[in-house]
């Protein structure tokens, strides 16, 4: 089942003589169980392609899709629902509400769904288990906790609930490579689940807990589907 698909998706910022092209003519698919790295060298558009694969950008032109509904065609009360539903993102600097525990982090989406208090706490504290730590780090707040566990959190809030598709933009960044492997263990995990995983990473040896590899380069997608064993060469052939 296709969960994510970008349909001749372009993104223009700006105009005229200013006009920068961060994404051109893109087609990517993606389908339940499948994990997608994306590469390429700084500003070839890989964050924009992420970004409007999640809705938090829209497209100057095409169609972004997420399990068949067409983003552009929701209202914005409609698109905060099926990104709080159906879409997951772990970002590089975790992104966690400093006031809020680590439960109260990976309960967020469900609370602003409607769900009680309650019912979201524990299912939180699950999602927490899931990922590693304990019903005591669930109850400390992000300064109190390390980079590995901060992402861990990160994580079971982009992961709670029904999520069918998990974005994760350079999520192992500020780890070490020991934490970092184990977080994409994670990502791995969860696609294997049956949800859709879209990995944007600078690391080959990260891409490959993927299945499959898309460079960009200045927007456009130049190579899919590379053999891990090519990576490198192929990423320094798009620089």
């Amino acid at each position: 089942m296709t969960v994510l698909h970008l349909n001749g998706v372009s993104r223009v910022h700006g105009s005229g003589e200013n006009a920068v092209n961060a994404l051109v003519d893109a087609e990517l698919t993606i389908a339940a169980g499948e994990l997608v790295a994306i590469m390429g060298p700084s500003g070839s558009g890989k964050s924009t392609l992420l970004n409007l694969a999640g809705g938090l950008d829209a497209p100057t032109s095409g169609q972004v899709l997420v399990e068949g509904t067409v983003l552009a065609s929701l209202n914005k009360k409609q698109l905060a629902g099926l990104r709080r539903r159906s879409i997951g993102y772990v970002f590089q600097d975790y992104n966690l509400v400093p006031s809020l525990t680590a439960a109260e982090n990976a309960a967020l989406p469900l609370e602003l769904d409607g769900m009680s208090a309650g019912k979201s706490r524990k299912l939180a504290l699950a999602a927490l288990e899931e990922v590693g730590l304990d019903v005591k780090q669930g109850d400390r707040f992000p300064d109190e906790l390390s980079g590995g566990q901060a992402q861990r959190v990160a994580i079971a809030r982009a992961l709670i609930g029904d999520r069918r598709l998990v974005l994760a933009d350079e999520p192992t960044g500020a780890l070490d490579s020991t934490t970092g492997e184990e977080v994409l263990k994670l990502l791995r995990a969860r696609c294997d689940a049956g949800a859709a995983g879209l990995l944007v990473t600078h690391d080959a040896r990260h891409a490959g807990w993927a299945d499959r590899i898309v460079f960009l380069r200045d927007g456009r997608i130049v190579d899919t589907s590379a053999p891990l064993a090519d990576a490198d060469a192929l990423l320094e052939g798009v620089e």
